[in-house]
């Protein structure tokens, strides 16, 4: 879902900056510098993303006998009750390699994300893009 949300933020991004990027191109910046400046943005919408993703993560995961009880308190819910349920409480088991697979797909599907904005964004053609401005 991130990752489809940056290729739409990124395309909405070259389409509002078309008249922009025509500029930057007209002074002289190659369409490889161009792709490699959304590059770089998608990439750090990536990263920040995932790093706030596998804190939040890893900190729910440590503190979920604390959370939950909170929640059921607060909703005046019983998430798993035992009249119905096997279990009574929810496990959580952190695995350090989990997290760093999890993470790493994360950060590869950000970086995918941005290559199809990136390469319309150096594909913007400078006399079209400044013909109306």
């Amino acid at each position: 879902v991130a990752a489809f949300n940056i290729v739409s933020a990124q395309v909405m991004v070259v389409t509002d900056k078309q008249a922009d990027i025509a500029i930057l191109r007209t002074l002289g910046a190659a369409p490889a510098s161009i792709m490699a400046i959304f590059i770089v943005q998608g990439a750090l919408i990536g990263v920040i993303g995932t790093a706030l993703g596998v804190a939040g993560g890893v900190l729910l995961a440590l503190n979920i006998e604390t959370v939950v009880p909170f929640i059921e308190r607060a909703l005046n819910v019983q998430f798993l009750d035992k009249s119905v349920y096997y279990i009574s409480d929810l496990p959580s088991d952190l695995q350090r390699a989990d997290v760093v697979t999890i993470a790493a797909i994360a950060l590869g599907l950000a970086l995918v994300a941005t290559l199809y904005p990136a390469w319309r964004a150096a594909r913007v053609n400078p006399a079209e893009a400044l013909r109306y401005e």
